[in-house]
Parts: C-alpha cells; structure tokens; sequence
C-alpha cells in the first residue's frame, strides 16, 4: 500500500494545520512583539510533539481498522521515523538562523514575527515539493539512487565544512537583494519595509526574511530526499514533514541560548544524511528495515548530542 492519504485525510490535515497557524497567530500572541522565554518554547515543543505522536497514533488506529495491523504498523513506524529524521536536521537550520539573526543584529523580540513568515514560506515550498518529488518518484523510480548520491555527497560535504562558517557578506541572495531593491538601513523595528518621502523602502529585517527563506530551500533539498529513503508514500511524507516544521520556531527558542553545547551535532546531522544515502544506493541488494533506520539515526543523533555535552563540561 504505497499511498494511504484519501482526499479527505489530506483535506482533515490541512484544516487542521491552518487552524493552528490561526490560533498561533491571532490567540496565543504570535504576531506580537516579544521575547520568546525558554520555558515558552519549551511548551510549545511539547505541544508539537505530542501532537505528532497523537496524529501517529490517531493514523494507527484509522489504519488498524481499514488497511490492517500489518499495515498500520508499517505506516506508523514509516511516520515515526520520517518525523524523527526531519525534525533533526531541522537542527541545522537553528545553528544557520541564529548565524543570520546575529549577522543583522536582529533583537529577540523581532525574531519570532520572521520566522513565523518563515515557517508559512516553509510550508508552501516543501508541500510544493514534496508532491513534486513523490510524483517523480512513482514516474522514475531510479531518481532515488540520484538522491541517495546526493545524500552521501552532502553528508560528506557536511562533515568537511561543519566547523567553517558561512560569510553571509558573500550569500548570492543577498548580494542580488541588495542590487535589485531599496533598503532602508537602521532600525525599524519589526516592520518589512518603510516609506519614505512616498518612495517604498525595505528594511534590513526583510532581508533577514529573505535568508531565512532560502534557508529553509536549501534544507529542504537535502531532507526531502531523505525521507523519501524511508517511504515514498506522499502523505506520510508531506505530514511527517510538516510537523517538523510546525514545531521549528519553538526548537529554534529552545536551543538560542544553548546551541554552542551540541556543537558536535553538525556531524551527527552529517552521518545521518550519509547513512540514508548509502541505503538509498545499497536497495537494490539489502533493504535497510525501517525498524532498523529509525534505530540507527536515533544512535546518530543520541551520540552526536552526549559527545557534545561531554565535550562542552570538559572544556568548561
């Protein structure tokens, strides 16, 4: 059973991620100015993933009924570790957006306004391309060993450039950015642009938007095709995703302060990338059990952040 998602499954999902972007923002104060308190993003993780853990439950249950035990164990352990894959190298983008935040001398309580744009841009391209690629997928069943050669390819470029950090100064889009529109420098607060003298200006924030929007692009390039190694069943592909995503803005919040003591992360997000990649490229000799993938990059990931730890106390 390769796609379990009926019309009104996928029509019950959107629904119900529009509903909360709606209470997130008109309820409980996201498009207020302030800063996000740890305890806060804590809570709000906590939300997210049991929500996640809920709807993958709800799913087995649904399934269960319909399709099978068989069935529903499947797609259940295919979401649990499709969502634990994303939701870690979602990891990587927090160390990016902080580098992007601290570059423009954005101030806490402006951030959470940019990534919320942040994460409804993020949404909209990743369900663009997800669909994309599970079309692609089914069309040319060997664009997967494409991306399995891409994973390893990045995982390894990962691994080389972990402890380089990127020159924003030299980013392309924002060289583009700033030849092609009027920005106004200074500070101006959490507005996107300005007008001055009836002339329309953008401001420096909007640039920041911009960044974390490309951001999120060039992630999703690499994580999509990572969960494709696990199913290529578009719905549980497209949910697992977003909830990954749903919950980046309180993970961001969560490790701000904390994020120079996993620094040791990046190669476990590295490892992990080369490993599904390698059992992309390995499928048509050994299928990697999905049991067996979820166990490996929880090990990856678990590894990666007590070496950290570890490693931060003895420099400390």
């Amino acid at each position: 059973m390769n796609n379990i998602g009926e019309p009104w499954m996928w029509g019950a999902f959107i629904v119900f991620v529009l509903v909360m972007l709606a209470l997130d923002l008109f309820v409980f104060g996201g498009n207020k100015v302030h800063k996000v308190s740890v305890k806060e993003a804590a809570s709000w993780s906590l939300v997210w993933v049991s929500l996640a853990l809920l709807f993958n439950a709800g799913l087995w249950w649904y399934l269960s009924g319909t399709a099978g035990p068989e069935i529903a164990d499947a797609k259940a352990l295919e979401f649990l570790t499709g969502y634990l894959i994303e939701k870690s190298l979602s990891v990587d983008n927090v160390f990016v957006f902080l580098l992007i935040f601290a570059a423009f001398h954005v101030s806490p309580e402006y951030q959470r306004r940019v990534l919320i744009y942040g994460v409804l841009g993020a949404i909209v391209m990743r369900a663009v391309m997800i669909l994309a690629g599970a079309w692609v997928v089914q069309e040319f069943n060997w664009v997967l060993y494409l991306f399995g050669a891409f994973l390893v390819v990045t995982g390894i470029r990962m691994l080389v450039m972990a402890e380089k950090t990127p020159d924003l100064e030299k980013n392309p889009v924002l060289k583009f950015a700033r030849r092609h529109l009027r920005i106004s420098e200074g500070d101006h607060g959490e507005k996107f642009s300005v007008t001055k003298d009836g002339v329309r200006y953008f401001t420096p924030l909007f640039l920041v938007l911009i960044l974390i929007e490309v951001t999120d692009l060039v992630f999703a390039v690499d994580s999509i095709p990572a969960i494709f190694a696990i199913t290529t069943d578009p719905f549980i592909v497209f949910t697992s995703n977003i909830f990954a995503i749903m919950g980046l803005r309180a993970l961001y919040f969560l490790l701000a302060d904390v994020a120079d003591r996993f620094h040791l992360l990046k190669y476990g997000l590295a490892m992990v990338l080369a490993f599904i990649g390698s059992k992309m490229l390995i499928m048509p000799w050994y299928h990697v059990p999905v049991g067996a993938s979820l166990a490996i990059v929880a090990v990856l990931i678990g590894s990666s952040v007590i070496a950290s730890l570890i490693a931060t106390r003895a420099r400390q």
